[in-house]
Formats: structure tokens, sequence, C-alpha cells
């Protein structure tokens, strides 16, 4: 299977172009989810670098408890393979609810990528606390 498919590569390179004009208030809900069906690596890609194609950002979990916004090599994922010899796979269901901020802030709170309906809530009640300044 590959990992981007013309349509989803399209839409990552829209997104990096509407936050270059200007508009960087803009959080963006992830694109595509891949993981490692033998591992606990999972990736939340919201766009990709124009100028360099096989660049892509989002929210990376390599399983360690310490999953973080930044950039990854397409190319690199698509030679990753976990415990068992599996690729890198997408996920065909995955059905984004929230921007790449609250699932990141997910992420931090549970120290890996999840989709729990309860903890995104949760995340997104935090962040707007945090921006609404309440306690």
């Amino acid at each position: 299977m590959k990992l981007l498919t013309e349509t989803i590569r399209e839409a990552l390179l829209i997104r990096q172009s509407a936050e270059e004009n200007g508009n960087s208030d803009i959080h963006f809900v992830p694109v595509v989810k891949l993981f490692t069906p033998d591992a606990a690596c999972t990736w939340l890609l919201t766009e990709l670098d124009p100028e360099e194609p096989d660049i892509a950002f989002g929210l990376c979990d390599l399983g360690m408890g310490y999953p973080e916004l930044g950039s990854v090599r397409v190319s690199e994922l698509e030679a990753v393979r976990g415990r068992l010899g599996l690729l890198v796979e997408r996920d065909l269901h995955f059905a984004p609810l929230h921007t790449i901020a609250v699932y990141a802030r997910a992420a931090w709170n549970a120290e890996a990528i999840i989709e729990s309906k309860q903890a995104l809530q949760d995340a997104a009640r935090q962040l707007t606390e945090d921006r609404d300044g309440a306690p």
C-alpha cells in the first residue's frame, strides 16, 4: 500500500501553501494517520513542504512516551519496519475530528497518540481554557 496517495499529497501541500500565504492562525485537522502494526509508532500528518515534498509535518509518536510535533521524511517512513518486519501502514479508517493541536495536547497528556473521544474532548477544553486564561 502506498503511504501517501496523490489525493493525500495534494491535501498536505495545499495546507502548507495556505499557511505560507499569511494564514498563520490556521489550525489544521490531520490529513492522514500512519502507524506500525507491530510496534507502537504513530504519525498524524497535516502538511508537506512544497519545496521538499518528502518532508511532512505533524504529530509524531515513536512509542517511547514523548510524542512531539515535528517533521519527518516520508521516504524514511516507507523504509521503517516494526519488530516483526512489517512496514508502516496508512489507517484507512482514520476520521479526524479535531485539530492537530487537540491531538497533540491529548497525546502529551497520555504520553502517546490516542483517539479516545473523552481524552480529545478534555484536551480541547484545556486548550480553550489556556487560550481564554481560565483557571
